[in-house]
């Protein structure tokens, strides 16, 4: 079995699959808080898995785990994941002293991209832009991950589109995710609401001028977003993700029709046909899970490799 985890700051969504490529168990746990509360919901997760499945977690060959922050695959390290209080954890090892198979670490936004690619059936060229809280994409070429020079390829969030626009937490002006991320569109809505984007969309429909405005930015990022991945990576297909997209049909329209618009005002843009790149990523997928247990299995792959070149020297 191979498992994959997406870790949420409030749950985990972890899926095992079997020697057919076939998903054989799912299921949720809720997320700890702290280093210690983050590796036990991992192994939580594990056990619940191998209840929902029917396998005994000595089956398990590999483990992947998609977490926020900032991930050192090579090393299996997570840092800053700000909303599951983790500054610096070791995570792969910590896991290993459990449950001793190969684990690897990625960001979850870069495995949802791969898993992603693979529901698709599509891996050759396209992007997974998420649109969450914050605003981050992964690239997939060939069927692995673009992940640039120094791994910051995708953080398409922090280019700055508007330079007179709102002050980003990243010090510039203007960025992607101020007009795109969840918690800037909060901010700048200020009225509160269990989901404010909903409202935003909701009350632009009734004619409220900032709910329009702030419609309208949204569609704006989104499709800044989508032009700059495709001038920059050339990839054929976009696939947009992320908890704003719970507003389907209403946000895929806005921002085709934002695309549309840009490329009416130019002949070059108007070519590359950017609204038909542009997919949602169908609610409830199992995308991030999915490439979670693709990464661990990479990563099982190649410690079997070493291994066995070791080992006939």
């Amino acid at each position: 079995m191979r498992v994959g985890l997406d870790v949420g700051g409030t749950k985990i969504d972890a899926l095992a699959l079997g020697t057919d490529d076939t998903i054989v168990a799912r299921t949720r746990v809720s997320t700890g808080w702290g280093d210690a509360a983050v590796v036990a919901a991992v192994h939580d997760a594990i056990d619940a898995l191998a209840v929902e499945g029917g396998f005994a977690t000595l089956d398990v060959a590999s483990v992947g785990i998609g977490i926020p922050g900032l991930v050192d695959a090579a090393g299996g390290r997570v840092l800053h994941a700000v909303n599951l209080g983790v500054s610096e954890l070791d995570l792969a090892s910590a896991v290993r002293e459990r449950l001793p198979v190969a684990v690897a670490v990625e960001n979850d936004v870069k495995a949802a991209a791969l898993g992603a690619g693979s529901l698709r059936g599509d891996a050759h060229s396209m992007a997974y832009l998420n649109l969450g809280t914050g605003v981050a994409a992964g690239i997939v070429i060939d069927g692995g991950l673009w992940r640039g020079a120094r791994g910051t390829a995708g953080e398409i969030g922090h280019l700055s589109v508007d330079p007179n626009g709102r002050v980003c937490g990243c010090g510039q002006r203007g960025c992607i995710e101020t007009f795109c991320g969840g918690g800037a569109i909060a901010r700048a809505w200020g009225r509160g609401g269990v989901l404010p984007v909903l409202d935003i969309f909701d009350l632009a429909e009734a004619g409220d001028p900032l709910a329009v405005e702030l419609r309208a930015g949204i569609a704006y990022g989104a499709a800044s977003a989508v032009r700059c991945l495709v001038l920059s990576a050339d990839v054929e297909t976009v696939v947009i993700g992320g908890g704003i997209t719970a507003l389907g049909d209403r946000l895929r329209d806005d921002v085709a029709r934002r695309l549309r618009l840009e490329g009416e005002g130019s002949a070059f843009i108007g070519a590359l046909r950017l609204d038909e790149r542009i997919e949602l990523l169908p609610a409830g997928s199992p995308a991030a899970a999915l490439g979670a247990a693709l990464v661990g299995a990479a990563h099982l792959h190649t410690h079997l490799h070493t291994h066995e070149g070791a080992f006939h020297g």
